[in-house]
């Protein structure tokens, strides 16, 4: 399965808003540096959806604040 994520990095909270089928937003408050808000952003996911980490990944927008997530299994 394949989501369309909007990341706001440096956010007040960590939380997650669906914004259509599909479509999330994304708020960590990880900066983008060094790829920390794309780990932010799949521990989040991974809470939020009740699925191990390891079963999300970035498919592209590694880094850009638009990213294609891809979850497996």
């Amino acid at each position: 399965m394949t989501i369309k994520v909007t990341v706001k990095p440096n956010s007040r909270q960590n939380k997650v808003e669906p914004v259509s089928e599909g479509v999330y937003k994304v708020f960590v408050t990880a900066s983008p540096h060094e790829g920390r808000a794309n780990a932010a952003l799949i521990r989040l996911l991974a809470g939020f959806l009740g699925i191990p980490q390891g079963k999300i990944s970035i498919k592209s927008g590694q880094k850009s604040k638009n990213k294609l997530v891809i979850i497996s299994g």
